[in-house]
């Protein structure tokens, strides 16, 4: 396949596929997220938390397996005209957004893992397979753990609506395709 050649602009179908499950992965876990912490004390809260954490032991894995591919697989180049036609700070802007969103797919998990094992809540992932606490038993250390696991989820939170508006304006204003390149078929 030469460089020139409509593919080559595209992402594979790994890249792909990773992409959109974390994405609705992400979707997922921040809707169960917010809507379980306004929940009064009971069994539907209990069984939303265990599900939460379970999401993001998976969200925690689904990012590592993309880090992986992605140090592994470079990404195709934005096509010539598309790359002339954007302003650097769009580049900048691009390559910030994903760096950032890369490693809040890290923390946001894992600073919520390490509330709940501070709070003495072990995770015991899909009910069956106990993963290990990493920080001991302490309420004081868990009330300075829980604003961080918030404030970084709301940060990933914003980082994918202005991943998506990015998108947006791509798709309808410059009207350039940068869609296609994330979609699966043909293109």
């Amino acid at each position: 396949m030469t460089p020139s050649s409509p593919r080559s602009s595209r992402y594979g179908i790994t890249a792909i596929a990773l992409h959109w499950i974390l994405g609705l992965a992400l979707v997922g876990i921040f809707s169960v997220g917010w809507y379980m912490t306004g929940l009064p004390f009971s069994p539907q809260r209990l069984k939303l938390y265990n599900w939460h954490k379970w999401a993001g032991v998976t969200i925690l894995a689904l990012s590592a397996l993309r880090l992986v591919w992605r140090l592994t697989h470079r990404p195709p180049a934005l096509p010539a005209a598309m790359q002339a036609a954007m302003p650097r700070w769009q580049h900048l802007a691009h390559h910030g957004t994903h760096h950032l969103m890369y490693a809040l797919f890290f923390i946001v998990p894992l600073v919520g893992w390490a509330y709940s094992s501070a709070a003495g809540f072990p995770i015991v992932f899909l009910g069956l397979v106990p993963l290990p606490s990493f920080v001991p038993v302490s309420p004081e250390l868990a009330e300075a753990i829980k604003p961080w696991h918030e404030i970084t989820a709301y940060a990933l939170a914003a980082l994918v609506v202005l991943h998506v508006a990015a998108v947006v304006k791509h798709q309808f204003i410059d009207r350039d395709g940068l869609l296609s390149r994330m979609l699966p078929g043909r293109g």
